[in-house]
């Protein structure tokens, strides 16, 4: 507090000697589940929602990890996350590509994407988590593989206390417009452009 001023907590203001009067204003103590996007088209969207997953299971929280996409990577993560038992559970729900451009998806990767999105509709709804990290479900709505009012009034409708993380590039409008918070990630630089290749325990 800058010299000659003095707070007094009970009328909300602070009042210097000369008695100049100004309010305080004071950040409400607000504690609910938030909706988390991280997008953009820079390295780091999913790598973010498992840094939050660590610290939510550290603060004995149970966290559910589901992959709309991948599946035919064996990414260490996978490996990582049985130490921690029933706390922090991953589940890789695609075959790992898809086809996307002129081409319209497989019908399969449709229908996996549909079987996904039941398992964390349900897993939101339930409560029994605290933390679900829908990975790579922003790949999957801007492909057309999944409608995103789906998402969006799951979300609206959700647990008080459930949080929710959305990853990948591209969010949706409506998925940004109820977000709490939304990171877009830019890249500057990546070792790829120097010809270096995805590198086991940094990529996968």
């Amino acid at each position: 507090m800058p010299d000659g001023l003095k707070e007094f907590p009970s009328s909300g203001v602070e009042r210097a000697s000369s008695t100049i009067y100004r309010p305080v204003r004071r950040m409400a103590d607000i504690r609910r589940g938030l909706i988390i996007v991280n997008t953009g088209p820079g390295k780091g969207k999913t790598t973010a929602a498992m840094g939050t997953a660590l610290r939510a299971v550290g603060q004995g929280m149970r966290v559910l990890m589901l992959q709309f996409l991948k599946g035919s990577w064996h990414y260490g993560e996978l490996d990582a996350v049985q130490a921690f038992g029933d706390k922090f559970v991953m589940k890789q729900m695609g075959r790992g590509f898809v086809k996307v451009g002129t081409e319209k998806p497989d019908p399969e990767d449709i229908k996996m994407v549909e079987e996904a999105w039941m398992e964390a509709d349900k897993a939101i709804q339930s409560g029994e988590w605290d933390l679900v990290v829908l990975d790579e479900i922003n790949y999957a709505i801007s492909y057309g593989m999944i409608d995103p009012a789906k998402i969006v009034d799951s979300l609206k409708k959700k647990p008080e206390m459930v949080h929710v993380i959305l990853t990948g590039r591209n969010a949706h409008p409506t998925i940004v417009e109820i977000a709490d918070t939304v990171t877009e990630m830019r890249q500057v630089k990546h070792a790829y452009e120097k010809g270096v290749m995805a590198q086991r325990g940094i990529e996968y």
